[in-house]
């Protein structure tokens, strides 16, 4: 079963597995595009392609939500307060006012003011919370125990945020907090890859979302997975208008795709089995 508005699309499934989209979305309102420096630099951090890199989540049964709005009009994967996630480091934030490389989104005077933040606030970001909560509470009932799977990708360097090259797969688990240990080793033995390189709670140590729902004492278990884009893309040293991003092509992406399939039927198991109970 699926339900889609004009901006926010919830696949519904009955395995006890979510899957989010928080940044996959390239829609920008028409009346915000004359406000920006241009439409390339506002789209230049999406998560590209990741919901083409998961669309084995239908076959396992798996629920997602996904919402097509781009990030930089609001990204529902921020502390709605405007905390930082990441005190002390380079972070963007529930509105982006600049790309992950620090360079400016709007044009002078056109940033939005906290009354523009939140009316999007209003119109986006409650919205997409209250059906992911909902999804991951009706499969919680139904099942006892669900993962809420956070799906997501970036450019390998971006020297801004972090440090030189980014793991392949960058699992999340808010440091042990937001999933049980046999969840996190479950999904640290799927990744194991000769081709890929992995890191546990490393520079992305899951987002808003993974920290707010994860709660394995109620037996919802939430983790990040952001991965580094050369694992999937011809990613280029420098992005510009003229290759980014490069075209998806199955063929390239198929080695990282099974083993992301692993990592799903590894969540899901888990949330079959007795060993997801809280300790």
């Amino acid at each position: 079963m699926s339900t889609t508005a004009n901006w926010l699309e919830i696949r519904r499934g009955e395995a006890p597995l979510v899957v989010s989209f928080p940044h996959t979305g390239i829609d920008l309102p028409a009346t915000l595009t004359p406000r920006l420096v241009s439409q390339w630099l506002a789209r230049k951090d999406t998560d590209w392609y990741v919901e083409r890199l998961y669309a084995m989540v239908l076959e396992l049964g798996a629920t997602t939500v996904r919402t097509a709005i781009s990030r930089t009009v609001i990204d529902v994967n921020r502390d709605p307060s405007g905390v930082s996630l990441y005190p002390g480091q380079a972070a963007t934030a529930l509105c982006p006012t600049e790309t992950f490389d620090g360079e400016a989104l709007y044009r002078q005077g056109e940033a939005p003011d906290e009354a523009e933040i939140a009316e999007r606030r209003a119109q986006f970001f409650e919205p997409y919370h209250a059906a992911l909560a909902q999804e991951v509470e009706r499969l919680r009932e139904r099942c006892g125990r669900v993962v809420l799977y956070e799906a997501h990708s970036i450019r390998s360097r971006v020297p801004r945020l972090f440090c030189g090259e980014l793991p392949h797969l960058n699992l999340g688990t808010n440091r042990g907090a937001s999933c049980a240990p046999a969840l996190a080793r479950a999904i640290e033995q799927a990744c194991e890859d000769a081709r890929f390189s992995r890191v546990t709670d490393g520079r992305f140590v899951g987002g808003w979302t993974t920290r707010h729902y994860g709660a394995p004492r109620r037996n919802v278990h939430a983790v990040q997975m952001e991965l580094a884009c050369r694992g999937y893309l011809d990613e280029p040293a420098s992005p510009d208008p003229g290759n980014w991003p490069p075209p998806f092509e199955p063929e390239r992406a198929a080695a990282l795709g099974a083993v992301l399939r692993r990592v799903l039927a590894a969540c899901s198991n888990f949330a079959h089995s007795d060993t997801g109970a809280a300790r």
